[in-house]
Formats: structure tokens, sequence, C-alpha cells
């Protein structure tokens, strides 16, 4: 195998309304050896009932402005627009000879109007786009911590990387600060305090479980190893504290919000080697 041929370009976009309907948004392409697939997966948590969860393999259309991303997934019958309010933020989270994870967290916080079929949402939302040159089973990885919160005051997103490569932070209104701790019910940082109330489950169970009954045309082309990856994922409420100004007596400014975070466990699955 040739790293350098494998490219992986993955959307993220979600919303949650003021009544806790969540929809979860997930485009991604793949090239490898010849290999060009499109896969698209919606995720619905509606009435606080159990999710339900769609895929295609089926093309998209997306355009990604400054302040405004659009996206059109006719097969999945969904469509959305994502208004910017918070500003961008990009980074290399791991990066060697071999390939590179870019993370670009377009909106760490939206506006978002999005229909499904014939039913409009509008809420607060997130967009994040995933670029890997490197294959998933390659990974330095054990476990990854990721979160996102999002109010109409301030937002919050995380990575929390361990494995034979670590590395952690986070990012508060678009801005990068230190991850001190992230956890199923807070997430501790430098400038920031999340408490997470206990949530519903969006997603548990291993990507064979999950994914490949969904897509098993691509199956064949991946280490079985890879669909033993544990993913759990949940929404929840969440209250965030942001420090002040030390100024003002070290005071600090709430905000609730909707929290979707997740645990994605490697260590029994992948067998990584340097």
């Amino acid at each position: 195998m040739e790293p350098a041929s494998f490219s992986l370009v993955k959307w993220y976009l979600d919303l949650v309304t003021d009544a806790g309907d969540a929809i979860i948004l997930y485009c991604a392409d793949l090239n490898w050896r010849g290999l060009h697939a499109t896969v698209g997966n919606l995720l619905e948590s509606l009435n606080g009932v159990a999710t339900r969860s769609r895929f295609s393999m089926g093309s998209y259309r997306l355009s990604s402005a400054p302040d405004e991303i659009l996206v059109e997934h006719p097969r999945l019958k969904f469509s959305g627009r994502w208004h910017a309010t918070a500003s961008a933020f990009e980074c290399d989270v791991y990066d060697s000879p071999e390939g590179s994870v870019v993370w670009n967290c377009l909106q760490p916080s939206s506006r978002v109007t999005a229909r499904i079929g014939g039913r409009e949402f509008i809420g607060l939302g997130y967009a994040e786009c995933l670029t890997l040159t490197l294959p998933p089973w390659r990974l330095p990885m054990h476990q990854l911590r990721w979160g996102r919160f999002v109010s109409a005051e301030n937002s919050l997103a995380w990575i929390d990387w361990q494995g034979p490569y670590s590395t952690s932070f986070a990012v508060l209104n678009g801005r990068r600060i230190a991850l001190e701790s992230a956890q199923e019910n807070m997430v501790a940082t430098s400038d920031a305090n999340l408490q997470i109330e206990l949530g519903i489950s969006l997603r548990s169970g291993r990507l064979g479980e999950t994914i490949l009954p969904a897509a098993r045309s691509l199956g064949k082309f991946f280490p079985r190893n890879l669909f033993n990856v544990q993913e759990d994922k949940w929404k929840s409420r969440g209250t965030l504290a942001v420090k002040e100004d030390k100024s003002k007596h070290d005071s600090e400014q709430t905000s609730n919000g909707w929290v979707i975070h997740e645990i994605v466990q490697w260590r029994e699955a992948v067998d990584w080697k340097p």
C-alpha cells in the first residue's frame, strides 16, 4: 500500500433545535487505489425517541464560503444552510511523512435552517471538514474524544487524541486554548469549563455493526479490524462557564446550550506499529 495515494475528505454538519431535535449530516469522498466512493449518512434524533440513521452512496452538492455553507443531498432528501456565528479555525492534528490529518473547524457555531423531505428544522449548529491522507487504520491512536458545545453566546469544540501519538486542545469562540481534561460529564480548559448532563445516545456500537451493513460494497477494501472500532456518540444539555478577565475578580459568564460528543475506541481494533 502507498499511503500517499489515500485521500478521505469528510464533512460533518449538525444542528439542534431549541426543542432538542438533532440532525447530523456526514458527507465523505474517498479515493484509494483507483477506488472513488461518495458516502452520505444522516442521523436524526427527533422527539426524544431513538435515533434514525440513513446511508447513501449517492453524490451531494456542497458549497462553502467564509460565512456560509450550503449543502444538498438529494438521495437523503436533505438540504441545509449553515451561517457562521464564530470565526473558523484550522490546524494539522497529525502530520508525518506518511500522511496527515487536517481539521478545519469552519463554523464552531452556526445558525442553521435545514429541510428533510417536507419538514423544516431551525436551530444552532456546527460544521467541520476533516481531511486524511493517511488511512484510518494507520493512525497512531488508541482513543479519541471529540465534542462541541453551542449556545447563543458561546461555542466550544475539543479534540483529545491519545495513543502512540497524543495531542489535545480546545477551540473557544474560534480561538485555540489548552484542554485540561475531557470526560463524558465535563470538559475543563484553561479559559472555560463545560458541565455536561446525562444525555441520549445517538449511536453506539462497532463500525462493522453501525456503518458496514449500509456500505457492504466498501467492506472488502479495508482491513477487517477497522470495523471493530467502537463509537459512542451522545446529545446532551450543557452549561459553559467562561472565565472572564482577572480584573473582574475571576467572575464567570455562563450559558446553556446543546452538546454533541463522542468517544472512539481504537485500542483493540487497530494494531498500530511505528
